[in-house]
């Protein structure tokens, strides 16, 4: 009987991930029920794979799974068919077989393996800041849940670097919205999603103009309480950047027209302890 222990398979997938833009292209039929026993079949599945053929090969690991569901082989088949239909570019495939196998093996060797493939399958997916990105929410959450899951995992250090990536995109499209709006003048609308940067992705490059565009829209409110608090807040944490400076010209001219609170700034990149003043 053919033996493959668990080790090299995990090395092998682990190994051939990166390889996914390599998959053939084109459609092809599906393959032909034939009764098969499992040594051929997995052998055959394989030979493929190594041939790049790996829509194919994905379709023999499933028949490996729907032709002896009760072998050894059928847990190993239907991880080995998730990873080659990642491999094709087959990526709801790819999540689908993945997600049965950690329905029936939730505790396995493999099965951090298998919710790696799920959340790298809606990763590859992820579009452009200015499109839906209910995609990168669905990566977002399959690898928190990997790293909830499997926090030892060898998958969960690059899982936490990927959501670092993730929450700076998701972070960026909060910030076209909220863009938008602003331009349009509805400055609640704007101010949510600028909020929603500030309490949600603090760790992104995009706070710092977040809290800028919040102390703009506050004082378009016309309750500049708000924005010199912002303001403070934006000086305590990122006081060398261009969105603090524009943030002081901001309050020194509502200073200067209006009869808001006073705000006393000697310099345009004061200490980041200094806090908004008052006459």
């Amino acid at each position: 009987m053919l033996k493959v222990s668990r080790s090299a398979l995990l090395l092998a997938c682990a190994g051939i991930l990166p390889l996914a833009g390599c998959a053939h292209g084109g459609a092809k039929p599906d393959t032909a029920y034939v009764a098969r026993d499992v040594s051929s079949l997995y052998q055959a599945a394989q030979r493929l794979m190594s041939q790049r053929d790996y829509q194919d090969a994905a379709k023999l690991f499933d028949e490996v799974v729907r032709q002896h569901p009760y072998s050894v082989w059928a847990r190993h088949a239907q991880i080995m068919s998730a990873f080659n239909y990642y491999l094709a570019q087959k990526y709801t495939d790819a999540i689908s077989s993945a997600q049965g196998f950690l329905t029936i093996h939730p505790g396995s060797d493999e099965a951090p393996y298998a919710q790696y493939l799920v959340a790298m399958s809606y990763y590859q997916q992820v579009a452009d800041v200015t499109l839906d990105q209910s995609v990168t929410q669905e990566a977002s959450d399959a690898f928190n849940e990997l790293i909830r899951r499997y926090p030892d995992s060898r998958y969960a250090a690059d899982a936490r670097l990927k959501l670092d990536l993730l929450n700076d995109h998701l972070g960026g499209k909060d910030m076209e919205i909220g863009r938008y709006y602003e331009r349009a003048g509805q400055w609640l609308a704007a101010t949510y999603h600028f909020r929603n940067v500030v309490d949600n992705y603090q760790t992104t490059s995009h706070t710092p103009e977040a809290l800028e565009r919040l102390v703009e829209c506050y004082l378009a409110l016309g309750i500049p309480d708000e924005a010199y608090k912002t303001a403070a807040v934006l000086g305590r944490n990122y006081p060398s950047t261009y969105w603090y400076r524009q943030s002081l010209r901001l309050l020194r001219s509502e200073q200067s027209h209006t009869r808001g609170r006073a705000f006393t700034a000697a310099e345009a990149e004061p200490a980041p302890a200094r806090q908004p003043g008052k006459h």
